[in-house]
């Protein structure tokens, strides 16, 4: 029953040998001197002038967060470009159905742009 998954089991064990070897390899072969500075917590050479815990601005996320949602829209977008041309070549009313549920899709999706943009979530000052 479970014979089938022997290759996936190979593929993992592969995987981890190529990942961790490199690791080992590095660690016994590499030189280690530590000193005051290399175990500091910055390496650039200065201390931290602010507090790594500050606050953000919200539109830092707001903007992240449009991208993801227009981004995910395009990851829908592109299953459907890739077969339309089979479905229109059907002949029956199935390619004109995807067509419109397609253009309904594109239609919420700008209008929801220009909601945001009418807002000014996209407006950087």
């Amino acid at each position: 029953m479970l014979e089938g998954y022997f290759p996936v089991l190979v593929f993992v064990l592969v995987g981890c040998v190529f990942g961790f070897i490199p690791i080992i390899v590095g660690r016994v072969l590499g030189p280690y001197r530590p000193d005051k500075e290399k175990l500091s917590e910055y390496e650039c050479g200065f201390n931290a002038f602010e507090d790594a815990r500050m606050k953000f601005d919200v539109r830092y996320y707001l903007i992240a967060i449009l991208f993801i949602l227009f981004d995910l829209e395009i990851a829908f977008l592109f299953p459907w470009a890739t077969v339309f041309r089979e479905f229109i070549n059907a002949g029956d009313a199935t390619g004109w159905f995807v067509f419109g549920s397609v253009m309904v899709f594109l239609a919420v999706l700008v209008i929801g742009y220009i909601a945001e943009w009418k807002n000014g979530a996209l407006d950087w000052e």
